[in-house]
């Protein structure tokens, strides 16, 4: 019903009614921006946004050529350069209400050109930038200096170097290409990068649960090195809080190569679907169980920094590691095949997973998709093992326990299911 009332409407009213409501909306904004901010000079009010608003849109669509839109906005132009002169003359230099003119008269041309989903976008990018300067301000006084060039860092991995290396298998010897090595690289560095943003702007004082959430998100190994460390010392009153820290950091592992694996190749993805979402659930019940039950302990907080995931030397090497280990698995696959791979796997699970699975699901190896899936459960499990002696080696106290001996049963568990699965 509702479909048909909107294509009972003519287009063109339909364009200038959303023009007129958007330019209302932001006027209104701006108006409230400028009372909060205690602003006695600025361009215009809610109803010149609009007039400006339905300006730009009547120029645009009486003119095919376009020229009577442009004279628009260079008038515009010109009277906004009178009011900056203005401005200036009383030693304000901000450019930010005249540019936020010249935006309201893009609002009609855009409702006419772009779809409904973007000009709806567009509207609330500039409700955003009025309604939250102080966030924005906050934000940006709080970020590192360096954080900006780590962003472009990024972007030239991801945007320039990535599109120029050949999708060709480097050698023989090696199945994969300079493309999905460096694929590979991006990715992993992408969600490391985001829980480094994360842990350093939002958490830099965080709990324990906090660790294991994002920490796990950028390396369970590494949040379960400082989980360890943080318990050594404390009595057993903390081994909830402690166990269940190093639980979450696990099943945030999972989460993460999950959404990995399925970048790289979705059928083993889907495979790789239920056991995954098992050993998830069955680790999320066992931390609400820890934490439901009543505990005094003191609150916990870790302060660690976070080593940081874009600097060149860390892609380097996992792009060597990612190399290194394609090799490895195509030798031992080519001479033992897949019973070779997953004694392989166990034994890479006690070193860097990540570079062992993405080079396993990016190459063209002589095995099957359940050896592949074997061999991700596998690594993953005995990863598990690992991380349960750093964290007993590490807090040398009972405070980690439980979730050590709960990271030794998902060894286990992993080592059942591969059995019965297609050993």
């Amino acid at each position: 019903m509702l479909m048909e009332f909107y294509r009972g409407i003519p287009p063109l009213l339909l364009q200038f009614i959303m023009t007129v409501g958007f330019s209302f909306v932001v006027g209104l904004e701006f108006r409230s921006y400028h009372h909060a901010n205690n602003y006695k000079l600025h361009f215009g009010s809610t109803r010149t946004f609009v007039l400006i608003g339905v300006l730009g849109f009547i120029l645009y669509t009486m003119d095919p050529s376009r020229l009577l839109f442009a004279a628009g906005l260079l008038l515009l132009g010109a009277l906004l350069l009178v009011f900056y002169w203005r401005l200036s003359a009383t030693k304000q230099f901000s450019l930010f209400s005249t540019l936020f003119a010249l935006l309201i008269y893009l609002i009609g041309p855009i409702t006419s050109l772009f779809p409904g989903w973007f000009l709806v976008l567009f509207i609330v990018v500039l409700i955003l930038i009025l309604s939250e300067k102080t966030l924005i301000h906050h934000f940006s006084d709080q970020l590192a200096n360096e954080e900006i060039a780590t962003l472009a860092k990024f972007l030239v991995i991801s945007g320039v170097i990535l599109p120029l290396l050949p999708d060709q298998a480097i050698a023989p010897m090696l199945p994969v290409t300079y493309y999905r090595v460096w694929l590979a690289v991006i990715i992993v560095s992408g969600f490391s990068y985001l829980s480094y943003l994360v842990n350093n702007y939002f958490f830099k004082s965080r709990s324990l649960l906090i660790t294991g959430l994002l920490g796990g998100l950028y390396s369970s190994t590494a949040a379960t090195v400082v989980i360890g460390r943080q318990a050594h010392g404390l009595d057993s009153s903390s081994g909830r809080k402690v166990s269940s820290a190093l639980i979450i950091a696990t099943i945030m592992m999972y989460i993460r190569l999950l959404a990995i694996i399925f970048v790289f190749d979705k059928s083993v993805a889907m495979q790789l679907l239920a056991p995954f979402i098992v050993i998830i659930f069955i680790s999320s019940l066992a931390v609400f169980g820890l934490l439901t039950v009543r505990n005094h302990a003191p609150v916990l907080h870790e302060t660690t920094e976070v080593k940081h995931p874009l600097e060149l030397s860390t892609a380097i090497l996992f792009a060597l590691l990612f190399m290194l280990f394609a090799f490895i698995t195509q030798y031992v696959t080519s001479n033992y095949g897949s019973h070779g791979l997953k004694y392989m796997a166990v034994i890479v699970g006690f070193t860097d997973i990540d570079p062992f699975i993405l080079s396993l699901l990016s190459g063209k190896f002589i095995v099957s998709d359940s050896a592949l899936v074997s061999a991700v459960i596998l690594a993953s499990g005995s990863n598990n093992l690992l991380k349960a002696a750093y964290a007993v080696a590490l807090a040398r106290n009972r405070s980690v326990l439980f979730g050590a001996a709960w990271l030794a049963f998902l060894f286990i568990i992993s080592i059942l299911y591969t059995y019965n699965y297609a050993w």
